[in-house]
């Protein structure tokens, strides 16, 4: 695998783990519990692991490569569980903010 896929591999488990944090605060904060209840905790907890992988990340691609692939995965990925699982609406707002998100990935990559 070469330094750019690498790169890319660890920033993209990077949101995988921070998306899979964001949800189950998301699931604490609406059920009212507290902030010492298991779910926050586990958020917290996958948030510090999830800077490991970052830093991995950064060691094969540039910040704004790593930025802009970490943040389009976490985009799409939490507006498509805040449309589907928490029943939350996407207007078109959204839907431009998402294409932007995408098209800012393409024009970050490096094939080289």
């Amino acid at each position: 695998m070469t330094h750019l896929a690498f790169g890319y591999a660890f920033a993209f488990f990077t949101a995988f783990i921070v998306i899979i944090g964001d949800f189950a605060i998301k699931v604490a904060a609406d059920a009212g519990h507290t902030i010492s209840s298991t779910y926050v905790i586990l958020g917290v907890l996958l948030y510090g692991a999830s800077a490991l992988f970052w830093f991995y990340a950064m060691q094969h691609v540039t910040l704004a490569q790593a930025g802009v692939a970490y943040s389009m995965l976490t985009l799409v990925a939490l507006a498509i569980i805040g449309a589907l699982w928490f029943n939350e609406p996407l207007y078109l707002r959204e839907y431009a903010g998402l294409a932007c998100a995408l098209l800012a990935m393409v024009l970050m990559s490096r094939v080289a």
